[in-house]
């Protein structure tokens, strides 16, 4: 009796940590949407990833206290200057002039990236499924930048071009980061990259102003509440579930992510912020997710990204 208890339970939380990172991560890319209409977009993710840093940071230390060496803060940082800045701080920029299930597709196309990027590394001959699947990603990309209403607007056109940086960011560290010398535990490990990835775009914010013009007290409901959600749900409370996902389940089930979260982006815009979702893009979803899809049947070492 007490072992089916305990199985029902590890099957309770088992879904539920999926539930989590599917729609939260997926929820994260309009939450930062409705955010950027009031809040400077390196302040919001300043403050954002500074404290959820500090929050998991903090709970690290309680749970399993370690040392973190200078040389792991060193990479540590590295890691957070390209995820949390080059990388989600671009993406929050980016989203004050694309709706929020157009960039969340955009982003879909990194685990393709990942893979281009490790092939051409480490020099191997791509298996066919691989090749099939870049090039279903590309094909999608090519028809998802190719719609009137995108290539008629200037700013998004450079906000493609900064969503690109933001991707080959997070590319280059999936890459980079399994070799450096990281803190013992993924928790600790992520929370200094968040801590570090923080502060530099408070930096950031104070240089651009932001930090010292914005009231705060002004703020509308909807934006505290997105900018909890941020903090909470998606910093602390999903990628505490991706982790624990690694550790019950195997890494090519929790890395489904990449291609449900923006199915999720996608829906939400839709349903809660009237975006709309033209024919084309429909075509450019399946292509693109259906790359990542056949890209995930030969690797998974992909680090999670969000907005």
């Amino acid at each position: 009796m007490q072992n089916t208890s305990s199985s029902w339970q590890r099957s309770f939380l088992i879904i539920a940590a999926f539930f989590a990172v599917y729609f939260i991560w997926g929820a994260t890319y309009l939450a930062n949407k409705w955010a950027v209409a009031e809040v400077d977009p390196f302040l919001l993710a300043g403050v954002r990833f500074t404290l959820a840093g500090a929050v998991m940071l903090g709970l690290a230390w309680l749970v399993h206290p370690v040392r973190i060496t200078r040389r792991q803060w060193r990479h540590g940082s590295f890691a957070g200057l390209l995820l949390f800045v080059a990388g989600n701080g671009g993406i929050v920029w980016v989203l004050q002039y694309l709706d929020s299930g157009l960039t969340a597709l955009f982003v879909s196309f990194e685990p393709i990236l990942v893979i281009a990027l490790q092939r051409m590394i480490q020099r191997k001959t791509p298996h066919w499924l691989t090749l099939l699947g870049i090039g279903s990603g590309v094909f999608g990309m090519f028809l998802l930048a190719g719609q009137p209403s995108f290539y008629l607007n200037p700013m998004a056109l450079i906000a493609l071009f900064v969503i690109f940086l933001s991707i080959g960011s997070w590319a280059y560290i999936s890459i980079w980061l399994p070799s450096s010398d990281r803190p013992p535990t993924h928790f600790h490990s992520a929370a200094v990259q968040m801590l570090t990835g923080g502060l530099v775009l408070l930096i950031i914010a104070a240089i651009n102003g932001s930090l010292w013009t914005t009231s705060f007290s002004t703020l509308s409901p909807r934006i505290w509440g997105s900018f909890v959600f941020l903090v909470l749900g998606g910093s602390v409370i999903a990628f505490t579930c991706f982790n624990y996902l690694l550790s019950e389940v195997s890494t090519e089930k929790v890395v489904t992510n990449a291609y449900v979260n923006p199915v999720v982006a996608l829906f939400l815009g839709w349903w809660l912020n009237q975006e709309i979702i033209s024919p084309q893009a429909l075509v450019a979803t399946a292509f693109l997710l259906g790359g990542v899809f056949l890209i995930h049947q030969r690797s998974s070492k992909i680090l999670p990204n969000e907005a």
